[in-house]
């Protein structure tokens, strides 16, 4: 990854983490914690990893990605609103009657989203059905999908990691967003899951753990992912929850909980100072 490649996604998670914050504010509901430290993940794969076509939201050949943590819609739809699928405007109609933009995605509703997902542990199963569908049908794309460490606490996980396995889905990359929080508090509290990497690892996938906030870590897993063969990919991404809004992070609170007037300002205002500081190192 170049210097202008990195600054040129960080820019792009800027303006997505605002996205986030003006779209729960504009709801007064939804989940801001885990979609501000899922951004980079987001970027990285609708910025530069997956193919696919904002003017052709359902063009045949696109890569699927599944938001398998539905609850985290807001950093899915910032991402495809900053990358071209519909109006950035849209962001402030979240929730809201007669909106595109549900609580959680609704691929009837929305460009760019490929599976409805809500309920925990079922939008990896739609996942591996997917890339199953794609191999036998001889298709070359491949398949993302984002859970969250207090999701893999659903038993159905565990069936689809396992049904992963056994086709040998290496068009599948799973992506499992490990903050420690979860809406009850640390997940290694509630249900603990670790070690999540061995665990996976003896499911039968080739496993990474990486830094999800890293461009340069999220690229040589995807790297790693498109290359490995016979066995799907599991990216263990360690995140910090509310990252980049410092009130907000690894604090469970905001797990599911939307900003005040007071509480937008202040964190629009990191974000622009960010956005400001990258933009200066850029110039320097």
């Amino acid at each position: 990854m170049t210097k202008q490649e990195k600054h040129q996604l960080q820019l792009a998670a800027c303006e997505i983490r605002k996205g986030i914050i003006d779209a729960t504010h504009a709801a007064k509901s939804g989940h801001p914690g885990g979609s501000l430290g899922a951004t980079e993940i987001f970027t990285a794969l609708y910025f530069k990893e997956m193919n696919i076509d904002p003017q052709n939201p359902k063009m045949e050949d696109r890569d699927r990605f599944v938001l398998s943590k539905g609850h985290c819609a807001p950093g899915l739809y910032s991402t495809l609103a900053n990358r071209g699928f519909f109006a950035v405007e849209d962001l402030l109609t979240l929730r809201h009657i007669g909106s595109h933009l549900q609580g959680h995605p609704n691929m009837q509703l929305t460009p760019g989203v490929d599976m409805s997902t809500g309920s925990l542990g079922q939008g990896v199963s739609a996942a591996a059905g997917m890339a199953l569908g794609a191999k036998t049908t001889g298709k070359t794309n491949r398949v993302y999908t984002l859970l969250g460490d207090g999701e893999i606490e659903e038993g159905q996980c565990w069936e689809a990691f396992m049904f992963a396995a056994h086709y040998k889905l290496d068009n599948l990359c799973v992506i499992i967003d490990v903050n420690g929080l979860q809406i009850d508090g640390p997940t290694a509290k509630v249900m603990n899951a670790e070690p999540i990497d061995k665990k996976m690892a003896a499911f039968g996938f080739n496993v990474l753990r990486i830094n999800g906030n890293s461009f340069e870590e999220l690229e040589a897993a995807f790297a790693s992912a498109r290359a490995t063969k016979g066995m799907p990919t599991c990216l263990v991404a360690d995140t910090t929850k509310g990252r980049c809004v410092s009130f907000m992070e690894n604090q469970a609170g905001w797990h599911g909980k939307a900003p005040n007037d007071d509480e937008r300002l202040a964190a629009l205002a990191e974000l622009n100072t960010l956005q400001q500081q990258l933009e200066g190192e850029a110039n320097g």
